[in-house]
């Protein structure tokens, strides 16, 4: 049985003898062969493996601190040669490290931070209407997805005498460092307050116009009752005024009795058996005496 080992689909391996390999790597599954005892078999995966770079502080070209976490996937190309180099993939993990880590280092101190945010010149979207005195963005000239290609780029370079080929990387995260993002925080507030007081200041504005008009509205609208009840007053009063005098010369004589019997009843209040009464000829109350004659 020490003669026999079995590779599946997702291995490859080489066959070492006192640590030193022999023979060609083995990368058909199937059943093997290999001298008992003198020969040990080194297996490897065959798959895609995962790369997940370490939470990093750098600084960009325009002298801003950020963090970037990246991650990457890659693969064993040539097990003998990673075998001599690299002995296991706990060894790749670590030289990775410090390839994607430099590079990514690299490429960050290369470029702005607006290219690494951003991967096209298009113009942001606006939404609302404020968003519109918002300063555009300038155009960038590399972009995020061109420099996620420039360093896989030059890792693999560096990881071709390794065996092993990275397929591809990426920025999983950046974000500002803490004291730069108190900085943009504030930046965002002071600039959220501005649009804020700016839309205040526009309310305000149409609530005086509002509150002028209203109140011109209703000057106006009182002006005008006051004037309709004054014509309707008017109107009501030379209507009274008509009627009375037409009343007054229909009843004429009536009014004439009434005023001679008002009289006559006064005379009689005012007089008694033991008063005497000279009147006038020209008398309020002798008038009537000459009517009646």
């Amino acid at each position: 049985m020490n003669s026999v080992y079995i590779l599946d689909e997702t291995q490859q391996a080489i066959v070492t003898q006192f640590g030193k390999p022999v023979g060609d790597p083995r990368t058909t599954p199937g059943l093997n062969f290999k001298t008992p005892f003198l020969h040990k078999v080194q297996f490897f995966d065959k798959r895609y493996l995962e790369w997940d770079g370490d939470r990093n502080q750098v600084p960009t070209k325009d002298k801003k601190f950020i963090f970037v976490d990246t991650y990457a996937r890659w693969e064993i190309t040539d097990p003998l040669q990673f075998f001599i180099r690299l002995r296991d993939e706990r060894s790749a993990q670590s030289r990775l490290d410090d390839i994607l880590d430099g590079e990514t280092r690299n490429a960050i101190a290369s470029h702005e931070l607006l290219d690494l945010v951003r991967s096209t010149n298009r113009d942001p979207e606006v939404t609302e209407e404020f968003m519109e005195e918002i300063e555009i963005l300038s155009d960038i000239s590399v972009g995020r997805d061109k420099i996620e290609k420039i360093v896989l780029e030059k890792a693999n370079l560096r990881t071709t005498d390794l065996g092993v080929r990275i397929l591809d990387f990426r920025f999983k995260r950046m974000n500002y460092v803490d004291d730069v993002r108190d900085r943009v925080y504030d930046r965002m507030i002071s600039e959220r307050n501005r649009i804020a007081d700016q839309f205040r200041s526009e309310g305000q504005g149409e609530a005086r116009v509002t509150e002028g008009n209203k109140e011109r509205d209703l000057a106006q609208i009182q002006s005008e009752a006051f004037r309709l009840a004054e014509e309707i007053k008017g109107k009501a009063d030379a209507e009274a005024t008509k009627i009375y005098a037409a009343a007054f010369n229909k009843n004429r004589t009536s009014v004439d009795l009434y005023k001679f019997v008002r009289s006559m009843e006064s005379l009689e209040k005012s007089l008694d058996e033991n008063t005497s009464l000279i009147l006038s000829s020209e008398s309020e109350f002798f008038k009537y005496f000459k009517k009646l004659n």
